[in-house]
C-alpha cells in the first residue's frame, strides 16, 4: 500500500488544489510523475515484473471501489457529438493513413444511419439502452453531414456522400428561414414555439449554422450544385453584422467563408480502386494539408453512383488505364495527368 501511494503521489495533505482558490483540499488524484519504465529502472526491477505488480494493486483498489455506490453517469449516444467524432476520425484516418481511425468513423456513421433515424429517414437526437428518440436539431444534421462528407473522402464510398446530400437537403427544406436566410435551431416539423431562434456563435462546440456553411460549400464543389453555394452566402450575409464586430467569436464560420471565397480545388481521381498507382495518388492528396479542397474518386470501369451525385465527372476517364488526376476549380479542369508530382505542383500553384 505505501509503495502504491508513493508511486502515484498520494499524500495526507492531498495533491488536488481547488481551481479557484488554489488551496489544498485534502483530496488526492493518483497520478504518475515518471514513466513506469523509469520507476522500474530506479528500483532495479524489470518492466514486466513491475507492471504485473501494479496490475495486482490496481485490481485490489478497483475491487474496493466497487463496494461504493457508483456515481451517476450520462451514457446516452448523441447524434451531433457523434458527427463531430466521425469527422475527426475520418480526417485522422486520411492524414495518417490509419485504417483503424477510418473504420471507427465508419462504425459510428453506420450506427447512426441504422439506429438514429425514424421510419421517414429523419434523424433522431439520442439513443440509450435500445431506445432512440427526440426530434433532431440543427446541430444534429449539420454535424452528422460534416462527418459523412469527411467519411466519403476517407473511404470514397459513394453511399456516404449520398446520405450527406439527402440529410443536407432535408435540413434546408425544414430548417431554412425563407424570409431572412440562415437556419433555425429547430425544424418546422417540431412542436410550435413562440420564437424559432438562430445561432452563429462558435464556442467550444461550433454552431450549426457555421458548420452548415462549410458543408454547403463542400457539397457545392463535390456535386456542382450551385444552390448550395448560394445558401452558404446567405448564411454569411445573414449574420455579417455581428460577425464583423467580433470575428474571433465565429471561427468555424470563418473557415467556411475562407473555403467559399477560395481559391478552392476539386480533385477528381480516376483509376482502378485497388491498384497501387491509384492508392499512391490518393495518398499524396490526403497527406498534404489542403484545407480548401474536395476529393472525388471515379472507378475507371465506370461508377454510376458517384456519377449521379457529381454528373460533371461522368466523362472523365483514366489515361491508358493508369490512375489519372483532374485538378479543377469550379468544375473547370486543367489537363489530366498521371504524374503525381505534376498533380501536386498544380494543386500548390492553385492554392
Amino acid at each position: 500500500g505505501d509503495k502504491f501511494l508513493e508511486i502515484f503521489n498520494v499524500t495526507k495533505r492531498g495533491n488536488f488544489r481547488d481551481e479557484s482558490t488554489r488551496r489544498e483540499t485534502g483530496r488526492n488524484i493518483p497520478h504518475l510523475k515518471k514513466s513506469i519504465a523509469e520507476i522500474a529502472a530506479a528500483e532495479g526491477k524489470t518492466m514486466d515484473s513491475y507492471l504485473s505488480w501494479i496490475d495486482d494493486v490496481r485490481r485490489h483498489l478497483f475491487n474496493e471501489r466497487e463496494k461504493r455506490i457508483h456515481p451517476q453517469k450520462d451514457d446516452k449516444v448523441l447524434t451531433d457529438w457523434n458527427g463531430l467524432m466521425i469527422a475527426a476520425f475520418a480526417k485522422a484516418g486520411q492524414a495518417f493513413g490509419n485504417s483503424d481511425y477510418t473504420q471507427s468513423a465508419k462504425r459510428a456513421a453506420d450506427f447512426v444511419l441504422e439506429t438514429l433515424q425514424d421510419d421517414q429517414g429523419r434523424l433522431l437526437k439520442r439513443y440509450r439502452d435500445g431506445d432512440a428518440g427526440l426530434p433532431a436539431h440543427l446541430e444534429d444534421y449539420a454535424f452528422f453531414v460534416w462527418g459523412l462528407i469527411d467519411l466519403y473522402e476517407a473511404t470514397l464510398e459513394a453511399k456516404y456522400l449520398a446520405e450527406a446530400v439527402r440529410l443536407n437537403d432535408y435540413m434546408l427544406e425544414h430548417f431554412w428561414d425563407t424570409d431572412k436566410g440562415a437556419l433555425f435551431m429547430v425544424a418546422d416539423t417540431s412542436e410550435q414555439l413562440l420564437v424559432r431562434s438562430k445561432e452563429i456563435y462558435d464556442g467550444a462546440i461550433p454552431s450549426g449554422n457555421s458548420v452548415a456553411t462549410l458543408n454547403l460549400v463542400r457539397l457545392a464543389r463535390l456535386t456542382a450544385n450551385t444552390d448550395y453555394e448560394k445558401k452558404a452566402y446567405a448564411i454569411v450575409r445573414g449574420f455579417s453584422g455581428g460577425v464583423k464586430s467580433s470575428p474571433g467569436h465565429h471561427t468555424q464560420l470563418m473557415i467556411g467563408l475562407d473555403f467559399l471565397l477560395g481559391p478552392a480545388n476539386e480533385i477528381v481521381v480516376v483509376g482502378k480502386p485497388l491498384a497501387n498507382d491509384t492508392r499512391a495518388m490518393l495518398r499524396a492528396v490526403r497527406e498534404k494539408y489542403l484545407p480548401r479542397k474536395v476529393l472525388i474518386f471515379r472507378a475507371a470501369s465506370g461508377d454510376a453512383a458517384i456519377s449521379k451525385l457529381a454528373p460533371y465527372i461522368a466523362d472523365m476517364d483514366a489515361i491508358d488505364g493508369a490512375a489519372t488526376a483532374y485538378v479543377c476549380q469550379n468544375q473547370a479542369c486543367d489537363l489530366p495527368t498521371t504524374d503525381i508530382e505534376q498533380m501536386m505542383k498544380t494543386l500548390t500553384a492553385k492554392e
